[in-house]
């Protein structure tokens, strides 16, 4: 019967039912198999959000990265950007890139950055003679790159679940993810020589327009990482802060939107805060079972008699976390991975830290794979095209985003460098 269970479970998940029911339903059913009430569950799952201070500021960069989606912020930057960058080879690519890393650090959601910035974006690439195919694969899968900036969600979820520096995760992200974004500029360039695309010519004159025109939302990353790196605010006061200062700033400033809307994007942006809660909550529960029931022990016990090499198990982490990443929704995976991985990563001698950009970069270019990576479901609805189009355009990005992740991998350096030099805690 319980093997019944199990196996209709996984059917629905296959299947297409929401995330957060199958992970609780497993939850469900290891407690009952463990003869556990269900009440201490709802008390275990109360205390974590109520004992945790940092969980509170999701909804808060939340809303913050839905107010600047909805004003004018993205025209701003993308024009910002094209004047600074549109001159190179693969000019427009690269923007593509920076944009779409931009919007998605802090909405915290690359479809928000696809549905936003798609409209913008892909009709422009057509006009500077970019192929069809290159332009999808390249809005796709750039719509993960924030991933590994702060204030980015994940990282914050990671550092709730991991038990680790959320500063520390912010500091390490910069150059890998800095990393990934030259990598893929490269590729855009040789691309954009083969093509010969059409590249924009720029002045002093029109950077600094441009600049005064973006200067507002330019001044969002500097204001973050002095408060965060220079230690005068906490995690909240600084998310606070950037409501009140994105607030201002789209609605008396540039007067982008109306405070009537507000209303609408609390909702808006409140749904998607709700998901991630609901999902978060879930996948605790299962999180919560696995632990008590010694899993976690277990599978160290079954890799540790197979794989003896450091280096193996990296490999293996990387083929398991890019399988996790296209099949599941990137919250619940960090809260039901991670806890498994922790444990048994620290045997390896591997730097808690330095694991959470490993597993952060594996979902992000997992949101890109199939058979079910989000961006691509996405991407096949904002661009209506079929979604094996799709797959062939995200390729090349994704073995190139693999090939960076190898790097990242065997190189702790590139995650702990800045964490050590500054000493951050």
């Amino acid at each position: 019967m319980t093997e019944a269970l199990i196996v209709g479970l996984f059917l629905l998940a296959f299947m297409g039912a929401p995330m957060f029911a199958v992970l609780a339903a497993f939850a469900l059913l290891g407690f009952h198999l463990s003869d556990i009430q269900f009440a201490a569950l709802i008390v275990d799952i109360y205390s974590q959000f109520s004992n945790n201070p940092v969980l509170y500021t999701v909804p808060i960069f939340t809303f913050a990265g839905f107010i600047l989606a909805e004003s004018k912020a993205s025209i701003r930057v993308v024009n910002f950007s094209q004047a600074i960058l549109g001159w190179l080879p693969g000019g427009l690519a690269i923007v593509s890139l920076v944009a779409c890393a931009f919007f998605t650090t802090f909405t915290g959601a690359s479809g928000v950055t696809i549905i936003a910035l798609g409209g913008l974006l892909y009709p422009a690439l057509m006009k500077g003679k970019y192929s069809d195919t290159f332009s999808l694969g390249l809005l796709t899968t750039s719509g993960s790159l924030g991933l590994l900036f702060f204030p980015s969600l994940p990282i914050i979820i990671y550092g709730v679940v991991a038990q680790t520096s959320i500063t520390q995760l912010f500091a390490a992200g910069i150059i890998p993810g800095i990393f990934l974004m030259i990598v893929l500029s490269v590729y855009s360039s040789i691309v954009a020589r083969r093509s010969r695309t059409v590249e924009t010519k720029t002045s002093w004159a029109e950077i600094r327009r441009t600049t005064w025109e973006a200067k507002w939302e330019l001044f969002i990353p500097v204001m973050l990482m002095a408060g965060i790196f220079g230690g005068w605010v906490t995690l909240g006061e600084i998310a606070s802060i950037m409501v009140a200062y994105t607030f201002f700033v789209e609605v008396f400033i540039h007067r982008d939107i109306r405070v009537r809307q507000f209303p609408v994007i609390i909702r808006e942006s409140m749904v998607l805060v709700g998901a991630i809660f609901i999902i978060f909550s879930s996948a605790l529960a299962l999180t919560t079972y696995m632990i008590d029931a010694e899993i976690p022990m277990k599978i160290l016990e079954v890799i540790q008699a197979h794989i003896s090499s450091k280096f193996v198990f990296l490999a293996a982490l990387n083929v398991f976390l890019l399988f996790a990443g296209s099949l599941m929704e990137i919250y619940g995976a960090l809260v039901v991975v991670v806890p498994l991985i922790v444990p048994i990563a620290q045997e390896y001698g591997i730097n808690p830290v330095h694991l959470g950009i490993i597993f952060l970069t594996n979902l992000e270019i997992g949101y890109s794979m199939p058979p079910v990576g989000l961006n691509l479901i996405i991407s096949c609805i904002r661009f209506e095209k079929p979604v094996t189009s799709l797959y062939r355009a995200c390729l090349p990005f994704i073995i190139i985003m693999i090939l960076a992740l190898m790097v990242i991998t065997y190189v702790p350096w590139m995650s702990l460098a800045l964490v050590e030099r500054f000493g951050i805690r």
